[in-house]
């Protein structure tokens, strides 16, 4: 299947469906890579995507500093903001919840991303507006891991020429390292 847009609804299908019972574990490997003062940027969930809570609550014991998205429209880059508590945060665009748009703007340096899709080689599908594209291209030294539900894994995404392959992928079934 190579329509992008057939694709994603099929997807979202699956993981509408699929089983979310499961919880993400946090392996090691994430864990030594916190450290005090480090920007980690995470979402709140929206629908059935897999929640990235425990990745974000081992940054913040850690000392690391949470950001979340900030989107104001499809076309205009999406920003990190500082994430000062879930009460402090304002409906957005998309059904997303996000912190205002005054509030500090910080560069990750670990980006855990919702997917659509993904496979083992680090190719993901995201929502198709391009905002976690553009977040990629403009922090290209951040550790990129997706978020996802294992129904998710679909072999073979072709990745466009701008697509940035995620460094790891943490599903409710194991950690994968492409």
């Amino acid at each position: 299947m190579t329509d992008k847009r057939a694709l994603r609804a099929r997807m979202r299908g699956l993981r509408d469906d699929g089983d979310r019972s499961g919880t993400l574990a946090v392996p090691s490997v994430f864990h030594e890579r916190l450290a005090p003062g480090l920007v980690v940027a995470s979402y709140i969930p929206i629908g059935s995507e897999a929640d990235p809570a425990p990745f974000a609550d081992a940054a913040t014991v850690a000392g690391c500093i949470i950001a979340l998205p900030h989107v104001v429209d499809r076309a205009s880059p999406m920003r990190f903001l500082r994430q000062v508590g879930t009460s402090a945060l304002q409906p957005g665009p998309f059904g997303l919840r996000q912190p205002a748009a005054d509030a500090a703007e910080l560069a990750p340096d670990i980006i855990l991303t919702p997917l659509v899709a993904f496979d083992r080689r680090g190719n993901r599908l995201g929502q198709g507006a391009g905002h976690y594209d553009r977040a990629f291209a403009a922090h290209p030294a951040a550790w990129r891991i997706g978020i996802a539900w294992a129904i998710q894994e679909h072999d073979g995404l072709t990745p466009d020429p701008w697509d940035m392959p995620l460094h790891a992928i943490a599903t409710d079934k194991e950690w994968i390292t492409p």
